[in-house]
């Protein structure tokens, strides 16, 4: 993204850019067919459920002045808009927990105000909307997205870690109030007996859990050994909705044999019912509000405008990020320019604003590439297929592959088509060719391994369109509709699925990553290499990633713990803000320039696992070739920011028949199955001496220079 602050010109920029492929974001999700289906429904639950368990939450906290109705159309509303006229359509938008605090702070405050109370509470609120609107204003007007660049992975990384950290609080909370009796319930029914109340709980507990394991379990399906095909993928594409609905059926089964309220389910006013429907109105109350109090709105509206424009520039990246390899130009200004428009109608109309939510913005872009990756993959094996039954060399394999693959690609008119498209494909095939000089002969799978080739060297590419974002939105606005159908819906399920969420972001979050490290036994920590890891790892003292860790975990308990605080809980994005000035002056006083780069590197590439036989080595003392000896990442480079970048992908593949003393001369991206990638740095992590013959130390990826992995080292 250019920065600018040259008022509107990246507004003007983005409109441009988004408005060149507005078309094609419509016809791309149409032409993905019913497959659409799979992120629409994930993303949809992912939305969905939260937003009602906030609504609830609202619910107790608001003495009943904003509940899951509420909620579900502001989700809905607010995603149906951005989805049709938004820039970045991949962004989802929702009620968040951070809104919930911030309306629970300002009920808190009005109702203790004889001039406010709980009747111009949403009038009020609605005030502080417009104030928060104009700030957005400003700051889309001004360019203050600009500074979107220099928000790294430590305020990215970290702000998602909270968000985590929200979630499993929401779901601890959730079953430690399975044990209690609800508030304003009648103490004296049967339900709220003590040992009826254990028995909620404990209910509530194997719900909960077994949603968390199910639900976890059923994403691997495709990795299954049991079951065929279509099932295992049935089951990875729509298994956490399914799992939702068998423990909700799992449920009903003590139904007959306890007091109808066990195990406890949702309750929200039907959209209806009398009084569901007066915050709509609430724009009549506007004037009523006292003009001291309309001034100072302002001051709640500078830390939600604060907060939006923090929250929703991150989501936003964190569903753009550069692993995805998006082809469409993005839109944070004339995105946070919408976003001030959709909160002045929310608050008109008496319902909290939506904004751009984590995980849920990266997990949606996540499932499109899922689906992107599958589309690539059938219709590239149904091509070489084709070709083989024709009896085509490996050749004419590849350059139908290359054409169908190309045919699959967006025409974007301001961007040329890839020729690198499937450049390692190309490089594995004329490696594979050359060995077993077959390259102009005809091939079966026996020589060219069509699924695993194609499954290990696929581009990540994420399917970029519009429909899945509006089908989601429409989806969650049935739920207020449908509200009396969810009803019967355990909370416990809802709990289960916050902890399922909380667990879900983790992935590909570094901080967390390097948090694990921390707990791994040193004489273990060799095991890392052997896995896709981040760069940092290689490059960086393991004395450094301990201070480094160290110090994000302090700012992030110190966040977490703020948001227990009465009124000081509005702070939190402050804190958040407040780490790129940090990142920027204050941490190069503390750690050397290069480790920092590596450690909070905006952009990396994960480094491929360092598949080795050391054992059987040792035992039979077998010499290893400089190849083989040779540091693993020889065949890569490093980018301006040290993070390491493939050239190729090392990985193993029994289809070559490459001799072992050959594989000095490859460039291709696979090694021999009998003769294995070794790394010396194995070696060291696992406190033996290196077998390389000549004694010398395998190169640093980063700088070029000798120099060994800390990794194994501990602190001192």
């Amino acid at each position: 993204m250019e920065e600018t602050f040259v008022p509107f010109r990246g507004i003007r920029n983005d409109l441009r850019g988004r408005l060149m492929c507005y078309k094609q974001d419509w016809t791309g999700g149409f032409t993905a067919g019913i497959r659409i289906l799979a992120p629409t429904i994930y993303i949809f639950f992912a939305s969905a459920i939260p937003v009602i368990s906030f609504g609830e939450q609202l619910e107790r906290d608001t003495d009943r002045a904003l509940t899951a109705v509420q909620t579900l159309a502001s989700t809905s509303l607010c995603g149906i808009i951005h989805s049709i006229i938004g820039g970045q359509p991949l962004l989802i938008l929702g009620v968040s927990e951070p809104t919930v605090i911030m309306y629970t702070f300002m009920f808190n405050f009005a109702k203790e105000r004889r001039d406010l109370g709980h009747q111009l509470f949403l009038a009020w609120t609605g005030w502080v909307c417009v104030w928060t609107a104009i700030l957005l204003f400003l700051l889309a007007i001004l360019g203050a997205c600009s500074f979107i660049n220099r928000f790294t992975r430590l305020a990215g990384e970290l702000l998602g870690l909270l968000i985590a950290l929200l979630f499993i609080e929401q779901a601890i909370e959730g079953l430690v109030d399975e044990f209690r009796i609800p508030k304003g319930q009648n103490p004296k029914l049967t339900e709220f007996m003590p040992s009826w109340r254990f028995a909620n709980g404990m209910c509530s507990l194997v719900i909960s859990f077994g949603l968390l394991l199910t639900a976890l379990r059923s994403r691997d399906a495709r990795s299954w050994r049991y079951g065929c095909g279509w099932l295992r993928s049935l089951i990875a594409d729509y298994g956490v909705p399914i799992m939702l609905l068998v423990w909700t059926a799992v449920s009903y089964i003590p139904a007959r044999s306890v007091p109808k309220g066990i195990p406890r389910r949702l309750s929200s006013p039907d959209p209806w019912s009398p009084g569901a429907y007066r915050n709509w109105t609430v724009i009549e109350d506007m004037l009523n509000v006292p003009l001291d109090y309309i001034i100072g709105a302002f001051i709640p509206a500078t830390m939600m405008a604060m907060l939006y424009y923090f929250d929703h520039s991150v989501a936003s990246q964190l569903a753009q990020q550069k692993e995805f390899n998006l082809k469409k130009p993005p839109s944070f200004h004339y995105d946070l320019l919408l976003l001030g428009f959709l909160t002045i109608l929310c608050g008109l109309i008496g319902i909290p604003p939506s904004n751009g939510v984590i995980p849920q913005s990266p997990m949606h872009t996540k499932s499109l590439a899922t689906l992107k990756n599958q589309l690539l993959r059938n219709r590239l094996i149904a091509t070489a297929r084709g070709c083989m039954r024709n009896n085509s060399s490996l050749g004419e394999v590849y350059g139908s592959m290359q054409e169908a693959y190309q045919q699959m690609q967006t025409p974007l008119i301001y961007r040329d088509r890839s020729s690198q498209a499937l450049k390692e494909l190309k490089d594995s095939t004329i490696q594979l060719a050359s060995s077993t000089g077959s390259f102009d002969t005809p091939v079966d799978e026996t020589i060219f391994d069509v699924k695993n080739e194609i499954d290990d060297l696929l581009p990540v590419e994420v399917k970029e369109q519009r429909l899945s974002n509006l089908l989601q939105a429409t989806l969650v606005g049935g739920c207020v509709a449908a509200m009396p159908i969810l009803k019967i819906i355990p909370t416990s399920v809802l709990t289960g699925y916050f902890a399922y969420m909380a667990i879900e972001s983790l992935a590909g979050n570094q901080f967390w990553e390097r948090i694990l490290l921390l707990f791994t036994a040193p004489s273990r920590r060799y095991k890392v290499l052997e896995e896709w890891h981040p760069s940092f790892v290689e490059t960086v003292p393991f004395k450094t990633i301990v201070t480094f860790t160290i110090f994000q975990s302090f700012y992030l308990l110190v966040c977490f713990g703020i948001t227990w605080i009465p009124m000081a809980g509005l702070l939190f994005p402050l804190l958040v803000m407040l780490l790129v000035p940090c990142r920027q002056y204050l941490l190069p006083k503390f750690f050397k320039g290069a480790h920092l780069q590596d450690l909070d590197a905006a952009e990396y590439e994960e480094a491929p696992a360092l598949p080795f036989n050391l054992a059987m080595d040792v035992e039979l003392g077998r010499k290893v070739s400089d190849a083989e000896s040779g540091e693993i990442f020889d065949e890569m480079f490093t980018r301006s920011r040290g993070e390491i970048r493939h050239t190729s992908s090392p990985r193993i593949s029994s289809s070559t028949a490459t001799p072992a003393r050959d594989t000095k001369g490859l460039h291709g991206p696979r090694l021999s199955l009998s003769e294995k990638a070794y790394s010396p740095r194995i070696s060291e992590l696992r406190g033996t001496k290196s077998l390389s013959p000549s004694g010398r130390r395998p190169n640093n990826p980063r700088v070029g220079e000798p120099g060994p992995s800390m990794l194994g080292k501990s602190p001192q």
